[in-house]
């Protein structure tokens, strides 16, 4: 199945059923297929073949999220960014990808327009909500085109390019095929409750987690309520308003959702399911979600095979006897159906039940290969297995457990954070000569980023400058929450920083 498919299977079940919603605006299936009719003939129009990359570049919007559908309608591949990137991560994403056109928010419009002259590759620009000197309105850009059908076969079955970030700091462009979003749909209704049509509230960015679970909502015919900020109080409001039966949210905006103090006053008896992953949650803190919120539903993926290589459903999360399952709540969940999962040795040996390994998993829901970098392609792929990067271990139960990385990866907020591209910001600063990168467990963030810095003789460094620099550089959201500053680092024989030792250290032990 394509994009559209999810879009046109919902319009059989009512084509004047909301699908869009936002700011109490409601565009109907009907209303989103015209829309996307328009747009295939827009890139069409514009030149864009099947098979070429497509990119957006816009906050959540019901705008851009129907413009996934008129690319696929074309016939071309979506590469969506991520609207907190720098803007040289968006260049890079832009050129590495091969995009020929850009539809984006007139928000980003000084990136675009100082980054154009460095993208020959980019032959169309489209501004989302207005009209600019060096693109045209998304208005004008569609003006005197038919609203019928109009579809374009696909050159494959390629239909996504999302980056995610490499050892290199550099993103990864993973490409997913319409039968890994299959996959992922299909393990999505056959694991979670779903009675009724669903109302899904999107609060997350729709280029993550947020958006793909949409496909399966309008599978079913389902509303999609779309936040443009993340707003705690709104959220609440939402579900009120709307009846919301379906949600997601990483688990440190569910710390601030337990402690907003609207939450207990609201009414949420309409949830069915409220999806949480991205980053390591706090079994406590989850305990009282169960408690306060009801419904909760564990996810555990990556973008190279999609949210469900393993689920925990809102009944796992209780015992029998109705109780919390607190045993289990420290777990991923049990290996999805449709996915085949292991614990693997640097050997390339599956581990017995119990055993420590890393984490692989075959099969349809994953990914087709990085985009144009066959060298990662293959160490992602060694003995016949996707590697995850991931460390962690199967109990007898069948309930698997993460427990380190095999990369030094940080999960923050939701976000993929590499240690590399923090350290190569930090050692670029004049009074840093040697640092560190780790993630430590944090109530609120999943983890946190920490920083051990080492000063050049006879220099002085100040912390929250540091962290400014580091911000300026490449965001907050890979700006260090803590930043130590050591005399030395401990290393190995071969002078290699030992961040086992490190975490130890800080970690008291």
């Amino acid at each position: 199945m394509r994009f559209i498919d999810y879009l046109d299977k919902g319009a059989s079940l009512g084509a004047d059923a909301p699908c869009l919603t936002m700011d109490g605006r409601d565009l109907s299936y009907r209303e989103v297929q015209q829309l996307s009719y328009r747009i295939a003939r827009g890139i069409d129009r514009s030149g864009i073949a099947p098979g070429e990359k497509v990119a957006i570049l816009s906050g959540n919007d019901p705008l851009a999220f129907a413009c996934v559908f008129g690319i696929s309608r074309a016939g071309a591949v979506w590469c969506p960014i991520n609207p907190r990137n720098e803007a040289a991560e968006n260049r890079f994403i832009l050129d590495q990808f091969d995009c020929t056109l850009l539809l984006f928010h007139s928000s980003f419009a000084p990136m675009i327009e100082t980054a154009r002259s460095e993208l020959p590759k980019l032959r169309a620009l489209v501004c989302l909500d207005t009209e600019l000197p060096f693109a045209p309105s998304f208005d004008s850009w569609l003006a005197g085109l038919a609203d019928d059908l109009h579809q374009r076969e696909t050159i494959d079955d390629l239909a996504m390019i999302p980056g995610t970030g490499g050892t290199t700091g550099k993103p990864k462009g993973v490409m997913l095929s319409g039968r890994n979003i299959e996959t992922m749909t299909a393990l999505t209704l056959m694991g979670y409750p779903f009675k009724g049509r669903p109302i899904y509230l999107a609060l997350a960015p729709l280029t993550h987690a947020a958006g793909v679970l949409c496909f399966p909502i309008m599978a079913l015919g389902g509303r999609i309520v779309i936040m443009h900020h993340p707003d705690i109080g709104e959220f609440l409001d939402l579900i009120e308003r709307y009846r919301v039966t379906h949600t997601f949210l990483p688990p440190t905006v569910i710390y601030m959702l337990l402690d907003h103090p609207k939450l207990d006053r609201s009414r949420l008896g309409s949830l069915q399911c409220f999806w949480y992953g991205a980053a390591p949650i706090s079994a406590s803190r989850l305990a009282e979600a169960l408690q306060r919120i009801g419904p909760m539903a564990q996810l555990f993926g990556q973008t190279e095979a999609p949210m469900m290589i393993s689920m925990m459903a809102p009944d796992a999360h209780y015992n029998a006897d109705g109780t919390i399952a607190m045993q289990r709540l420290a777990s991923a969940g049990r290996i999805s159906p449709l996915v085949q999962a292991g614990i693997m040795d640097a050997d390339g040996n599956l581990q017995p039940s119990g055993e420590r390994g890393e984490i692989v998993v075959r099969g349809s829901l994953v990914m087709d290969g990085y985009y144009k970098n066959p060298q990662a392609t293959a160490e992602a792929s060694a003995y016949g297995w996707h590697h995850t990067g991931d460390i962690g271990y199967i109990d007898a139960d069948g309930y698997l457990y993460i427990v380190d990385r095999a990369k030094d990866m940080i999960i923050t907020g939701g976000f993929n954070v590499y240690s590399i591209e923090v350290e190569n910001v930090l050692r670029a600063h004049e009074s840093v000569q040697d640092c560190a990168v780790i993630g430590l467990p944090d109530d609120k963030w999943g983890e946190r980023i920490v920083a051990i810095v080492q000063p050049r003789a006879s220099q002085q460094i100040d912390p929250a400058a540091l962290a400014a620099f580091v911000k300026a550089q490449i965001g907050s959201v890979k700006t260090p929450k803590q930043i130590e500053v050591w005399a030395d680092l401990p290393r190995s024989k071969v002078g290699k920083v030992l961040k086992p030792d490190i975490r130890a250290r800080l970690s008291g032990r």
